[in-house]
């Protein structure tokens, strides 16, 4: 119900539904990754016997492999040939369907080839086959959000990175918008009086005239092929200019606001929360680097390793076990509802960028199979986050798995996202004309 409210009054909002497996299909993918979560919570707080959770980690994690495998691969195709002119027919769109999600198996099965995530030992038909394969491509999305989020976020939202706007900077570019439109506006008047009497003489067969006399009308301005082509020329450059300009004055609006909206409590908070964020992400790139580089992964969880420095360095006296669980549960939950939070927004608005009213239902299929991917590679990511007693049973369900590949691909990933994000960003404001503004 969930995941169809969600449909219905954010994505699909703006669009009519055509088709109602798009919404059961969606809808469904978004109840089974919420449910790993869930079970998550549930081993924590030890909700449920461990049998019962046991099965219903199995039947959810065989249910979300089917979709993203099966299900969701097989109606894109579907969906998509049926988009196209040349393929109407029914049974055409099924054949080619077909071919088109057996591409789809084979390129998905020969991904587990360059990497070492899988023991050689298991079947073809294992959770664990599925499992590894989904993991690289989740794994690697994770990263490139993590990487871009943790340098956007503060850059975002500081106010240290916002450009001095005022009034009068927007009044003056929109001067010159002004400016630039009546000046394109002018010269196509221009063209369609050179146009007119160019047809006008044509209608009354006059000749043209040529030599001098000629050539000092095309200079003087007169009516002329040569004189419109370039007239045209400049109508071009001009609007090309008047584009830009548009963008830029939109942009500074948009900059007012959110200076604006940076003076209130809720602001400041943001701009607190942005300054966190820097440290978190300068953090998070030195670490990646020292994993990369030594070729190492955790071993202790963080709730585990705090209670150990609490105990053992500032000699703090509790119950261990009591606090573990409460830090745990804590720990996850935020890392359950900042990740569902987050990409669902980034959905929403990727969803809004490039979808169409006939290319709708393929996108949002496309994103179901990512959201589905996402959260069944967020769950071998935040089994590290959980202490040994906690992740047992989701070890053991997720079977010999190579957990250690996971989290050095996301290092990598991560810091290569990060950077490239820096680079990006920081070209991006030195072009910025703040520099050229009065403060």
């Amino acid at each position: 119900m969930g995941g169809w409210i969600f449909f219905i009054r954010k994505l699909y909002k703006d669009y009519e539904v055509h088709h109602t497996i798009v919404q059961l299909i969606f809808s469904l993918t978004f109840a089974l990754s919420c449910t790993m979560f869930e079970l998550i919570i549930f081993e924590i707080l030890g909700i449920l016997n461990s049998n019962s959770r046991y099965f219903h980690w199995r039947l959810d994690l065989v249910a979300i492999l089917f979709t993203v495998i099966f299900v969701l691969p097989f109606y894109i195709a579907y969906f998509t040939l049926s988009n196209i002119r040349f393929v109407q027919k029914n049974h055409m769109v099924t054949v080619l369907t077909i071919v088109a999600w057996l591409i789809f198996m084979y390129f998905f099965w020969k991904l587990g080839d360059p990497f070492p995530i899988l023991s050689p030992k298991h079947g073809i038909f294992t959770i664990e086959q599925g499992i590894s394969r989904v993991g690289v491509i989740g794994v690697t999305l994770m990263a490139l959000l993590s990487g871009f989020g943790a340098v956007n976020c503060p850059y975002t939202y500081m106010s240290y990175f916002m450009r001095h706007v005022n009034d009068s900077d927007i009044q003056a570019h929109e001067r010159k918008f002004m400016q630039i439109m009546d000046m394109i506006l002018t010269k196509k008047k221009r063209i369609a009086l050179a146009e007119r009497e160019s047809l006008q003489r044509a209608a009354s067969g006059a000749p043209k005239q040529t030599g001098i006399w000629g050539m000092l009308k095309n200079v003087t301005g007169s009516s002329g092929k040569e004189n419109i082509s370039q007239l045209q020329q400049e109508v071009n450059a001009y609007e090309e200019l008047s584009r830009q300009l548009f963008l830029e004055v939109v942009d500074l609006h948009n900059t007012k606001e959110r200076i604006i909206y940076s003076r209130t409590l809720q602001g400041k908070y943001f701009n607190f929360m942005g300054y966190i964020f820097s440290m978190y992400c300068m953090w998070k790139i030195f670490i990646s680097t020292v994993n990369i580089v030594f070729d190492r992964v955790g071993k202790t969880d963080p709730v585990t390793k705090g209670v150990e420095i609490a105990v053992n360095y500032f000699g703090i006296q509790f119950d261990v076990k009591f606090w573990s669980q409460q830090i745990s549960f804590l720990l996850v939950g935020i890392i359950i509802v900042t990740s569902i939070r987050g990409l669902l927004i980034n959905l929403t608005k990727f969803f809004y960028a490039i979808s169409s009213s006939k290319s709708s239902s393929v996108i949002v299929l496309a994103l179901a199979q990512i959201m589905g991917m996402y959260f069944v590679s967020s769950v071998l990511l935040i089994r590290m986050n959980m202490p040994l007693e906690y992740r047992r049973i989701i070890t053991e369900v997720l079977g010999d798995l190579q957990f250690n590949f996971y989290h050095r691909w996301f290092d990598v990933i991560f810091l290569v996202s990060a950077l490239s994000s820096i680079g990006f960003l920081y070209l991006a404001h030195q072009q910025t004309p703040e520099k050229h503004m009065t403060p």
